[in-house]
């Protein structure tokens, strides 16, 4: 119970952390405007503004993320920041766009897995060597839950070994999405069975765990808290190399020796031949402002250890190559792509 409380108190703290840093950024908008005539920053030069690009409605994950990492990258550039939303195409539309933009850092693309999907799936013009990771503002790992109920997959041992003798009915959002891509790399390193069933979204695949219509799916932990305290849901293997603190006793895949890490990331990136010191500046700028407390409260909220979850250009651009290079073959072995 205390465990419980403690982690709703996080998610409570997080959530008006939320709130306040988005008050912010609009109050934070007008206060940019006096900055526009300092010196010291390529933005300041020649951004009018600093265009951040993002696929999905406003309101969203990606879109508050974004406008709380543009908070703090506003003061550290000393220049506005905009939120455009280019939504359709499951990222078709702002990668499109952010092509037609100047290669001067001035257009900034928030990106999730889905755009790499896309691109994998050659449903837009860009390609990913048109990109250079700039910045990750988070890495959210995925579990493996099944209905706390069910006592045939009570853990990843039994799981494993029912699933040689029938399939795991197992739910997902979409076909060629995170979890069908997640749930077929982890079946190919663990020899697992699945079959898959796709309801749209995270949220009804929950659903359909806790009453019983599927035995199995993958979420972040953002997703599956609430149903895990409740006692509707367990976790029963985290697929990442690390465990996380709030949930020490859940196995990971690393673990039990199937290398295997399923994560929602969200980072941004600017086109390839951006010149190399405005990349540096903009990583800098970006990781400063996404280890400031009040997005670190924003992680911490979601489970998330700030210290690890952003990152720079090193440590992003890499990250986002080999991801998409995961989910090319994922994508390809599901008969996705030829």
């Amino acid at each position: 119970m205390g465990e419980i409380m403690t982690n709703n108190f996080k998610k409570l703290f997080g959530f008006f952390s939320v709130a306040a840093l988005i008050l912010t950024s609009l109050v934070g908008t007008a206060d940019a405007g006096s900055h526009k005539k300092k010196k010291g920053s390529y933005a300041t030069k020649g951004c009018d503004p600093v265009q951040v690009v993002i696929h999905a409605s406003y309101g969203g994950g990606t879109d508050t993320t974004a406008r709380m990492m543009s908070v703090r990258t506003r003061r550290n550039l000393k220049a506005d920041i905009q939120v455009v939303g280019k939504r359709g195409g499951s990222g078709a539309k702002a990668q499109n766009y952010t092509l037609t933009r100047p290669k001067d850092g001035c257009t900034i693309m928030a990106l999730t897995e889905s755009h790499l999907y896309t691109m994998a799936r050659g449903k837009s013009n860009m390609k990913i060597d048109d990109l250079v990771g700039v910045a990750r503002a988070m890495e959210e790992p995925n579990f493996i839950v099944v209905n706390k109920k069910n006592r045939e997959l009570s853990s990843i041992k039994k799981f494993l070994k029912r699933s040689q003798k029938k399939p795991i009915l197992v739910g997902i959002a979409s076909i060629g999405g995170t979890e069908h891509i997640g749930g077929y790399t982890y079946a190919e390193a663990s020899g697992a069975k699945f079959k898959y069933v796709s309801f749209g979204s995270g949220a009804q695949s929950l659903q359909a765990v806790v009453s019983g219509k599927i035995e199995a799916t993958i979420l972040n932990p953002s997703e599956a808290a609430a149903m895990i305290e409740a006692g509707k849901i367990k976790p029963i293997i985290l697929l990442h190399d690390q465990k996380m603190a709030d949930y020490p006793k859940v196995k990971t895949s690393y673990s039990m020796g199937h290398n295997v890490k399923v994560v929602t990331t969200r980072g941004y990136a600017v086109l390839k031949g951006t010149p190399e010191p405005i990349i540096q500046e903009i990583s800098k700028a970006m990781v400063k402002a996404m280890k400031h407390d009040v997005f670190a409260n924003y992680l911490k909220g979601a489970s998330l250890d700030p210290a690890t979850s952003p990152a720079g250009t090193e440590v992003w651009d890499k990250q986002l190559k080999e991801n998409y290079a995961k989910a090319a073959t994922a994508l390809k072995g599901l008969g996705l792509t030829k």
